[in-house]
């Protein structure tokens, strides 16, 4: 009887030390990936900024990111604008606060209620892919360095939404794309060893020349 209580007390005290790892460990990395968005707000602060918040996880350019009625372009203010931005969004994107849990940017792009649903998700992801290739442009007078353009390769990814996040009686307001970060997991960002890990590697994107941007000639 008194080995069984001792068994029983030594399993007990491991689940409870495991759970307080793991308790450990969602702080650990709730306060990183707070401390990650604080940095990137700091930057949302500067004066040549101005109108770019981020709420939550999310990035909004305001009119900085407003295309007009049925296009994908953007003008050259605008282009400009995310060419000047983006590098100082990834400094911070590499740091160990951030760089440790970030698992990828996602371009979501949008479009005002005027079109059919399928014709304005079509519109919206069109919108998200020029500002990549505005971001990719290496012939662009202030164009990204490679290293930046690898790392929108590596970690940019495209998403498109209809008009299922119309801004009400503001059509021109709904014509923009956003900047949503997404986090890994805690069991996704761990050893291989780790019980229950399911460790995600980031993917491996070939670095090549070709700089044309697919939408050219598309209004």
């Amino acid at each position: 009887m008194v080995l069984f209580l001792v068994a029983m007390a030594v399993a007990l005290l491991s689940v409870t030390e495991g759970l307080r790892q793991m308790d450990d460990a969602r702080i650990q990395r709730e306060s990183t990936i707070s401390t990650c968005l604080e940095d990137i707000a700091l930057i949302t602060r500067q004066k040549s900024f101005a109108g770019v918040q981020l709420r939550g996880q999310t990035l909004e350019f305001g009119s900085l990111a407003e295309f007009p009625k049925d296009s994908h372009q953007l003008d050259s203010l605008r282009a400009n604008f995310l060419r000047e931005f983006v590098p100082e969004m990834l400094d911070i994107a590499r740091t160990p606060a951030c760089q440790m849990w970030l698992k990828r940017f996602v371009v979501d792009g949008y479009a005002s209620p005027e079109g059919s649903y399928l014709y304005n998700l079509n519109l919206s992801l069109a919108r998200s892919q020029r500002v990549l290739c505005v971001l990719l442009d290496a012939k662009a007078p202030n164009a990204l360095s490679q290293e930046d353009r690898q790392t929108i390769r590596d970690l940019f990814f495209v998403g498109g939404s209809s008009f299922n996040s119309a801004i009400l009686n503001q059509p021109e307001k709904s014509r923009r794309v956003e900047l949503r970060l997404e986090f890994k997991e805690q069991l996704s960002n761990c050893s291989p060893a780790t019980p229950g890990c399911k460790p995600e590697t980031p993917p491996s994107i070939l670095w090549d020349e070709d700089f044309t941007c697919p939408l050219a000639g598309r209004s």
